[in-house]
């Protein structure tokens, strides 16, 4: 199955350099491109991407503006792409809203070719972009300026079991399917099953939606 991607940014050569470099995966194809949040979302709405790779600092609509314009479209639009959130700097507060409004991760535009090629094929997968570690210090950074936990959230932490409970902590502490597993003695698939309950109960799109919840809440502080 190829994996449809477009790329919003402002710079044309970040552009045409993304675009290369993922057209030459056999199961990549860039179907668009855009300058801006405001054109993304409409070159989104026509060629139906997968994944759309998204600046956060753009002329015109912003980044996060166009994330949260996709991630809940007006009545009458069913497409809902994966958004890929790129940046320039590795703790932004337009990151963090886009996460909280559904965005699937982030990477940093200087990551490494094979970082990015692995980003489109992980969140088109279904998966949320949570592996390196600056992501755990943008969530944490910035959930500390949030003390007070939703209480909307914690009440709805009481309708999941007590593993269930657990292993969004360790999602929330930044570890992989495999480390949860090593940690909490469990076979690998078995931990991916609590991981959909946990999703479901709380209605949450991804793996970044569960980090979010997990410090709003009020179950994981930061630096705990």
């Amino acid at each position: 199955m190829t994996i449809r991607v477009i790329i919003v940014d402002d710079q044309a050569m970040v552009r045409a350099g993304f675009a290369a470099l993922l057209s030459a995966q056999a199961d990549i194809d860039v179907v668009g491109e855009a300058p801006d949040g405001a054109l993304g979302i409409e070159v989104s709405r026509r060629t139906h991407p997968d994944v759309v790779l998204m600046d956060v600092r753009m002329p015109e609509m912003d980044g996060l503006a166009a994330a949260r314009a996709l991630l809940d479209p007006p009545v009458g639009v069913v497409h809902r792409p994966k958004v890929l959130m790129l940046t320039t700097f590795d703790v932004d507060d337009y990151v963090y809203e886009a996460l909280r409004a559904g965005a699937s991760g982030f990477l940093l535009k200087d990551a490494p070719p094979a970082d990015l090629i692995s980003a489109v094929r992980v969140v088109a997968a279904g998966e949320a972009l949570l592996a390196p570690s600056v992501t755990r210090r943008l969530i944490a950074d910035f959930a500390q300026q949030r003390p007070a936990p939703r209480r909307n959230r914690s009440l709805r932490l009481k309708g999941l079991t007590p593993r269930e409970t657990e292993v969004l902590e360790l999602i929330a502490r930044g570890l992989s399917n495999q480390e949860i597993a090593g940690r909490l003695v469990l076979a690998e698939q078995t931990v991916k099953t609590h991981i959909g309950r946990v999703l479901a109960k709380l209605q949450l799109r991804d793996r970044a939606q569960a980090v979010i919840f997990a410090y709003e809440s009020g179950l994981v502080a930061p630096g705990s």
